[in-house]
């Protein structure tokens, strides 16, 4: 590899990586924080699991509707601000969260239909965000690097689970100005989202032609490195918005990401309620819900790096969403809490590691505008799900009194997925391609 291509993908990386990372943990923090919220929430608002798992998924409805319009607009108006609002909207909603019952007291509405409507706000505040950071690694890295980039990047899912599980379990335990441990959850996991808005401003880059951190040689490579690809891909096929929108394949990797996100979301918003029938107290719980996440985590990184190598892109796919699909189905078969949460580790490894082993393939098809809207489609589509998971699980555990219906449906969801993996052809030789012209920078 020539000097300039791994001293500049060596900067790039130490410079977006690690603070994309750190935003993406506080904002899949802010998402799901609602399934501890749950512990106390639920009691003190008088809301059942059916109408919680329907509320915690009308975030993805609200997600659907403007997840294609929000990415354009960071096309057109730059990752920077664009984000930044996103950021700031989104953590003034979660923290309002805080004040359900006196919203509803003002408003004369239900403590049921005021956490239904700001679930629904946080979707719209949410919506664009991490398509939008897809797209935007597009500008900066090139195909051959995707991959472990996406995988780096994905890393704040678990790690926000890792890390935010135990300090959500202990912010249960925190009262004090009339306030009981859920209101201080969503107050004090908002500030970070609220702070890092005015970050980004002043953080990020829009594209590599603007980085007074990057040599002028080293811009020079890496628009040069970005543009042959884009018209590689042009030349083998550009596809308009509408086309992008419409494309077989664009729609198979929408089905694959809904059928995973139905059990990411399912498990993640239930996983307190789940651990916690183990008996065990709110600290233990935040602990315990941690542990499927650590597997995710080791999991995402080293099937990231074997489809890099091997550039078996639907293959990979196809084994984690069949390694998630047993390990729920297990999950459901069993009542003892060590296999439990042993099976609960496994499915999260395959859910954990399928986002970043799916992200290149449209990548390596779409490009401009069409990428833009083309990553949003796939995000917005396979996000409704995140509506369907939730409700799935709080209807049936009302209805039965347990999880078991519950992960055996989320279960067959994840194996549909990866039988749909399958028929992705897509990529391989244009990342050859790529590949040849350089070796992945260590």
């Amino acid at each position: 590899m020539e000097e300039i291509e791994s001293r500049t993908i060596r900067k790039v990386m130490w410079r977006l990586v690690p603070f994309l990372i750190l935003c993406y943990f506080v904002a899949y923090l802010d998402r799901v924080n609602v399934g501890f919220a749950k512990l106390q929430m639920n009691a003190a608002l008088g809301l059942s699991d059916e109408a919680y798992g329907f509320g915690a998924g009308l975030f993805f409805i609200a997600y659907f509707l403007l997840e294609v319009p929000s990415n354009l607009a960071l096309n057109k108006f730059g990752a920077r601000l664009w984000i930044a609002r996103i950021m700031f909207s989104w953590g003034v909603i979660s923290a309002l969260f805080a004040f359900i019952a006196p919203i509803a007291r003002a408003t004369g509405l239900s403590n049921e239909w005021v956490f239904y409507i700001l679930r629904f706000l946080l979707g719209l505040a949410e919506a664009g965000f991490f398509p939008g950071i897809i797209f935007y690694l597009t500008l900066w890295f090139p195909a051959v690097y995707r991959a472990r980039v996406v995988a780096l990047f994905m890393l704040a899912i678990p790690f926000s689970s890792i890390v935010g599980a135990p300090i959500s379990g202990a912010l249960l335990n925190i009262t004090g100005a009339g306030l009981d441990g859920w209101h201080w959850l969503f107050l004090l996991e908002a500030v970070p989202s609220i702070v890092l808005a005015f970050v980004v401003v002043f953080y990020l880059t829009d594209r590599p032609v603007l980085a007074s951190w990057l040599r002028d040689d080293e811009k020079a490579w890496l628009e040069a490195r970005l543009d042959t690809e884009r018209q590689e891909k042009t030349a083998v096929g550009h596809l308009s918005i509408g086309k992008a929108l419409a494309d077989p394949r664009v729609l198979a990797c929408s089905f694959v990401y809904f059928c995973l996100n139905a059990a990411s979301y399912g498990v993640a918003f239930f996983l307190p309620t789940i651990v916690k029938g183990f008996g065990v107290s709110d600290l233990q719980t935040g602990f315990l819900s941690a542990l499927p996440f650590v597997f995710g985590a080791v999991g995402m990184v080293l099937l990231g790096r074997s489809s890099d190598r091997t550039l078996k892109r639907r293959e990979h796919l196809c084994f984690a969403m069949i390694l998630a699909a047993v390990g729920l189905a297990g999950a459901a078969l069993t009542s003892n809490p060590i296999l439990v949460l042993g099976l609960l580790c496994l499915s999260q490894i395959g859910v954990s590691a399928t986002p970043p082993l799916m992200w290149p393939i449209p990548t390596a098809f779409l490009a401009g505008s069409s990428a833009a809207a083309g990553i949003a489609a796939i995000n917005s589509i396979g996000n409704l799900s995140g509506f369907f998971g939730p409700f799935v699980m709080g209807y049936l555990r009302d209805m039965t009194g347990n999880f078991t219906a519950g992960l055996l449906v989320l279960g067959g969801c994840t194996l549909a997925g990866g039988i749909v993996a399958m028929t992705l052809k897509v990529s391989r030789d244009l990342e050859r391609a790529q590949t040849a012209k350089a070796a992945p920078a260590e």
